[in-house]
This record gives structure tokens, C-alpha cells and sequence, in this order.
């Protein structure tokens, strides 16, 4: 019995074609005419749904990881959490202060409340 060549899975452009020509299919049948699925020791066909499905989003320009186009310059995300320093100073990061659109200068007015600190941005004196 003669082996069957692997076929490589359709990607981007060639992917959505190739899915817009198989209207009538279902979606196992979809993703097997594309590429997506292994062969087990058995004999068995395995349809890779999600490989599939993460394929036709990101061929689609989706991105579900939150991964968002940088500047090229690595450096963490906001985790919403900041910690005390050991000299009691509390520093909030350039992440935060990009997001809110802050320039230096910037003045807030610090709100304690029992269980929170809330920060509110006054008025740009003029």
C-alpha cells in the first residue's frame, strides 16, 4: 500500500478562496479539502477543527491572543496592578499613562476610599 504525501494546510488568502468554492461542504469536510487534518498509526482520519478555525481568523485578519502590532519595542502590559516601592513612593507605569493619553504635567486629585485609591484628572489650568 503506497503512502499518502502530507499535504500542507492552506493559509491566508489561498485558504479563504479555497473555503469560499466549498460552500456545500460542512465545516469537518471544509477543513479536510484544506489541509487540516493527520492521518493516526491506525488509519484514521483526525480533522484539526481548530487549527482550522484559528487559520481562516487569522487569514481573515482576527487575532483572539490580544497580540496586538507593536512599535517594535518589547515591554510588558498593563496588568492593572502596582505594588508600594521601598521608599513608599507608588509609580505609575508608561503603559497606564499611554493608555490615558496623559502628558507630563497632568494633575489628579487622589481619592481614599475604604477599600480603593481613585485617581481624578482635573482641569488643564488655561
Amino acid at each position: 500500500m503506497a503512502k499518502k504525501k502530507k499535504v500542507e494546510p492552506l493559509t491566508g488568502a489561498a485558504l479563504l478562496q479555497k473555503v469560499k468554492t466549498l460552500d456545500t461542504f460542512s465545516k469537518e469536510q471544509k477543513a479536510k479539502a484544506c489541509g487540516y487534518y493527520t492521518v493516526t498509526k491506525g488509519g484514521v482520519e483526525r480533522v484539526s477543527m481548530m487549527q482550522f478555525l484559528n487559520a481562516l481568523l487569522a487569514a481573515d485578519g482576527i487575532e483572539l491572543d490580544g497580540k496586538a502590532a507593536t512599535d517594535g519595542r518589547a515591554g510588558r502590559s498593563a496588568s492593572y496592578r502596582l505594588s508600594v516601592q521601598a521608599n513608599g513612593n507608588l509609580l505609575i507605569g508608561i503603559a497606564y499613562t499611554k493608555q490615558m493619553a496623559l502628558k507630563p504635567g497632568d494633575e489628579f486629585e487622589l481619592v481614599l476610599g475604604r477599600k480603593h485609591i481613585q485617581l481624578k484628572q482635573l482641569d488643564p489650568v488655561e
